[in-house]
């Protein structure tokens, strides 16, 4: 591996200014720097993007490479960002929902009539017969605080028959595969055949919500999803380089995704730069679909801290990065660290202050694919951090931890 480079930057200032700002201490930055240049160095990710931007500073840093043995990360280097997808998903929603077109607490039976009429298992691990009838049905608030019922369980599929079932039926109980997901009507057939692990508004369980809820703006809208936010969100925010595939004149600013052995830290190749990403998929993934770039998301991030503008009112804002969830409903599978977080529409958020870099109201999200997102109103601060090298468990990798944990030191 390449040693760690200074940024290329495609556009945008120098990664240190020279002339003085109050936002960020300039020994802070150059901390930041070194900080994940360590993690370059040390071979745990390729390379990398990092961006943070208070008040009218911005600062990026771009280290390593595309990919092993390849040409140099730059600041406009395409990265999958697997599960930071779902909060663009759901302002999406959310848009929807400010036009009335969707309301919070009406159910989905109308527009996903595979889901009407459930049946919920007796216990998570009961065979997929033994159930009872739902209590109520699915609403839009259940898919967008991830509580209809249904979810990714990290347990064995030999011993929980429904995570075994959803398996078979490529459903996305791991990581994003497009190729192996089929299109959207057969992919909700296909998961309107199981029953729900949880009666809906009972538990939080990941992922799968977010992908019903792709599905549903997308009947909502009567547009594919990829039109709806390429038109609705996109294009008004200038977020260029975002969607579910790369184009073929972009494929050379796009990186190799890796996966790291979990004992020794090796990578191999999960996805090449020519493979699923490089083609429009057949199931447009809200949940975890999306590549983007670190101007793109902080044209999202910039929007979110605004306040919504031009996409939302503050209002809608304001209820979608406010916890919705109680504590029985953040009692799952027991694999979320919940630490101080909970979980709003479509985002994480910070409750309480469990570490230097956990202000109440900070929310965003991570990529298991090796990025994180997060926005801190309160510090007027937007960051986001782009690798190509896969989380191996739910807590995210060192690499991000550091990077949140420099990024707040660095605050003046």
């Amino acid at each position: 591996m390449a040693p760690a480079a200074p940024c290329a930057l495609a556009v945008g200032p120098p990664i240190l200014s020279s002339v003085p700002v109050s936002d960020f201490t300039d020994s802070g930055i150059e901390r930041l720097h070194r900080v994940l240049a360590r993690h370059v160095d040390g071979g745990a990710v390729p390379g990398l993007v990092a961006l943070v931007e208070r008040g009218g500073r911005t600062e990026v840093v771009c280290l390593g490479e595309r990919s092993i043995g390849g040409p140099p990360v730059t600041r406009d280097t395409i990265f999958r960002i697997s599960s930071m997808s779902k909060p663009i998903t759901a302002v999406a929603a959310l848009m929807l929902v400010e036009e009335c077109v969707l309301r919070l607490d009406d159910p989905v039976d109308d527009l996903l009539p595979e889901l009407a009429d459930r049946r919920v298992l007796a216990r998570l691990d009961a065979p997929l017969y033994d159930t009872v009838p739902a209590e109520r049905s699915i609403t839009v608030r259940d898919l967008l605080t991830s509580t209809m019922g249904f979810g990714q369980v990290m347990a064995d599929p030999a011993d929980v028959p429904v995570v075994a079932a959803a398996n078979e039926r490529a459903i996305g109980m791991g990581p994003p595969d497009p190729g192996a997901t089929p299109a959207p009507d057969e992919w909700l057939r296909r998961l309107g055949e199981l029953p729900l692990m949880f009666q809906p508004g009972r538990r939080w369980a990941y992922h799968v919500p977010m992908e019903v809820l792709g599905v549903l703006i997308a009947r909502a809208a009567g547009m594919p999803l990829s039109r709806f936010l390429a038109e609705r969100v996109f294009g008004p925010l200038g977020m260029a380089d975002t969607g579910f595939s790369v184009p073929a004149g972009s494929l050379d600013r796009f990186v190799t995704s890796y996966r790291p052995d979990p004992e020794t830290g090796a990578l191999s190749v999960y996805d090449p730069v020519d493979g699923a990403w490089s083609r429009p998929p057949a199931f447009e993934s809200g949940g975890g679909g999306l590549v983007s770039t670190a101007d793109d998301l902080l044209a999202f991030g910039r929007m979110l801290r605004a306040g919504g503008d031009p996409l939302l009112s503050r209002a809608t804002v304001a209820a979608m990065t406010t916890d919705q969830l109680t504590p029985a409903q953040k009692e799952v599978v027991a694999w979320v660290p919940w630490n101080g977080a909970g979980w709003g529409f479509g985002v994480g958020v910070a409750v309480e202050r469990v570490g230097i870099d956990a202000n109440p109201g900070r929310f965003g999200w991570d990529g298991g694919m090796g990025t994180s997102f997060s926005c801190d109103p309160g510090e007027d601060l937007v960051g986001t951090l782009l690798t190509q090298a896969m989380w191996t468990s739910p807590t995210a990798h060192n690499v991000a931890s550091d990077f949140w944990t420099a990024t707040y030191a660095a605050l003046v």
